[in-house]
């Protein structure tokens, strides 16, 4: 288990260097101004007050004299904090513009992976965990950056600069102080360790409590209608508590980690107060080096008690990564082969051929399809039909590989798709779902989605043609209206029709639509199903239905049953011959009650 934490943690780093380094200029810029801030304000100013106290304990300084003898000093001084406060500016601006560049870089590696997930990852993760996620994922390197520069960066310039001024003239002190500090060290990594997987376990407990507040609004209406406010939040209620019992062992862990480590620093500060209560009668030492000594081991003490706000803010920021990390190191289920050519279709003939296909939930394999073929020639409409899990939308989903088959190829024009950029492939095919998949955009957006170049006068056409223009002309804001959340703001016919018009001004061969009609009442239906007529003309086409009208006039019927074809053929042969599509057609048209 450590060591999968380790990994993660790895990882975590490796993917941040790789955003990092395409900014390193920044971050070397950060780094030197860090470097030049602590070495200065924090080390100049008491070198040289150091000097001065010297001077002034060596013999006294007539008052005529004070700028002839001070002068360099004063001078040293200023120097010091003008230099100094502009690297103190310089930090913050580079870390700032290295902030920014970076935060864009992860956004996009975070989207670009769920992007390019399969619909299977997606379907067993909450959106809102997702959300949460890569969120997290950019705000934990801000906190690593930051913590870096405070106080890791500073605690390294203290051990270094107090070594090289300190050593040549109390060469025992530092000795003393470098094994203490390294005790010191070496105790905060080894709570560090411990506690990083609890920070591990707060993140994945907010994470799901981000997933079930996601999840209840996404589905208010169920959860109204129903009258399940109280299930609901007592679901988030145990979220919630999960939360607060793994954050109390987080702060409880952080709270023992602080009180030894200052423990360690009274012990530090103890043993620089002897030497400077007796270090000018045994030693020898100069009334200024005992300033720099306090000076310095107070600095140094003060930066490595940071060091324990630093590394809670590490596990926390590691913790908050790892989700991200996972998902950035999983494999993706379909992907494209490296220098895949992209599709080109010009008919929209379709082969399924000798298919393969199952799916894995947990340990449990259920098969799908089993040496599977269908020809689909080009032009043609087909209507795919069967009883509930007989494999006819799990199809549709592999045409468009939101899943990859095991076995065998599908063909579109002779090209296998596992062959070709996923990307291309959908750009060729026009999918209405049963339910309309609405952006929270304008109307014109969400038409113009598949093709984005559209002018508003193809996009009026598009709307036209899908019955949908007469409604969205009554829109006070007409093809302005912002739709709402997945279309809240439209009815079922209406987000269908203009997911029908999407697919219209789309103009692909290659048409899929599955159950686009069921779930419409009559008077919807029948200006959707005259939009999909209007869809269907001159296309390849798969259409997906329960319900046998919506298919009865189409070129030609295949019926599924546990992924195998049972029939297949026109709707008046098929009910001719009295088998299973004669029969689902008797019991949708009543023709049982006789």
């Amino acid at each position: 288990m450590a060591n999968a934490k380790t990994s993660l943690t790895r990882r975590t780093l490796h993917y941040y260097w790789q955003v990092t380094r395409r900014h390193k200029a920044l971050f070397a810029a950060l780094m030197v101004s860090t470097f030049a801030f602590v070495a200065l304000l924090s080390y100049g100013n008491p070198y040289v007050m150091s000097l001065i106290v010297d001077q002034v304990s060596a013999q006294p300084v007539e008052a005529d004299q004070v700028f002839t003898v001070f002068g360099p000093y004063i001078t040293a001084l200023i120097l010091i904090n003008v230099f100094g406060q502009a690297a103190s500016k310089l930090q913050d601006y580079t870390m700032y513009k290295l902030e920014i560049a970076a935060s864009y870089d992860l956004a996009t590696m975070s989207f670009d992976a769920l992007c390019n997930q399969s619909m299977s990852f997606h379907s067993n993760r909450f959106g809102g965990t997702l959300v949460s996620q890569t969120t997290k994922f950019m705000s934990a390197y801000q906190q690593l950056i930051e913590t870096i520069m405070f106080p890791f960066l500073p605690v390294i310039c203290s051990v270094i600069f107090t070594c090289g001024i300190l050593l040549p003239r109390v060469p025992l002190y530092v000795a003393i102080l470098m094994v203490l500090l390294a005790v010191y060290a070496s105790i905060s990594y080894y709570l560090y360790k411990r506690i990083l997987s609890l920070n591990e376990k707060a993140a994945s407990a907010q994470n799901q409590l981000s997933g079930e507040l996601s999840d209840s609004v996404a589905n208010i209406l169920a959860v109204k209608t129903y009258g399940r406010e109280d299930y609901e939040r007592g679901l988030f209620d145990n979220a919630n508590r999960e939360v607060v019992a793994r954050d109390s062992k987080r702060m409880w862990a952080s709270l023992t980690r602080g009180i030894i480590t200052a423990c360690i620093t009274v012990v530090i500060m103890s043993v620089v107060t002897v030497f400077i209560a007796g270090g000018n009668a045994w030693y020898g030492i100069t009334p200024g080096t005992l300033v720099v000594m306090f000076t310095y081991t107070y600095t140094v003490t003060n930066q490595f008690n940071f060091i324990n706000n630093g590394l809670q803010r590490f596990n926390r920021a590691f913790g908050d990564a790892s989700g991200m990390t996972a998902i950035l190191d999983e494999p993706r289920l379909v992907a494209d082969k490296p220098g895949a050519p992209d599709l080109k279709v010009s008919r929209g003939a379709i082969d399924f051929q000798d298919i393969d296909f199952f799916y894995t939930d947990g340990n449990v394999k259920t098969q799908v399809f089993d040496k599977f073929e269908l020809h689909i020639p080009a032009g043609q409409r087909v209507g795919l039909v069967g009883m509930s899990g007989a494999g006819k939308t799990t199809l549709t989903k592999l045409l468009l590989r939101l899943s990859d088959i095991q076995e065998g190829q599908i063909l579109i024009d002779g090209q296998n798709i596992a062959d070709t950029t996923q990307q291309s492939l959908r750009r060729q095919i026009a999918y209405v779902p049963q339910e309309a998949l609405l952006f929270h955009r304008s109307i014109a957006e969400n038409i113009s989605y598949g093709k984005p170049d559209a002018s508003m006068e193809q996009i009026r056409r598009a709307a036209k043609q899908a019955n949908a223009l007469e409604f969205i002309e009554k829109l006070p804001q007409g093809f302005d209206t912002i739709t709402g959340e997945r279309g809240v703001k439209l009815s079922g016919g209406q987000r269908q029709r203009i997911a029908i018009a999407r697919a219209l001004l789309a103009d692909c061969p290659v048409l899929v639509l599955d159950e686009a009609t069921s779930a419409l009442d009559s008077e919807s239906e029948k200006l959707v199903q005259d939009a999909l007529a209007t869809l269907m003309e001159g296309r390849t086409c798969i259409v997906v239905a329960h319900r046998l009208s919506t298919v009865a006039s189409l070129d030609r019927i295949v019926v599924l049953d546990g992924g195998k074809i049972v029939e297949d053929g026109p709707h008046d042969e098929l009910v001719s011959r009295g088998g299973e599509y004669a029969h689902l057609w008797s019991r949708q048209t009543g023709a049982y009650l006789e």
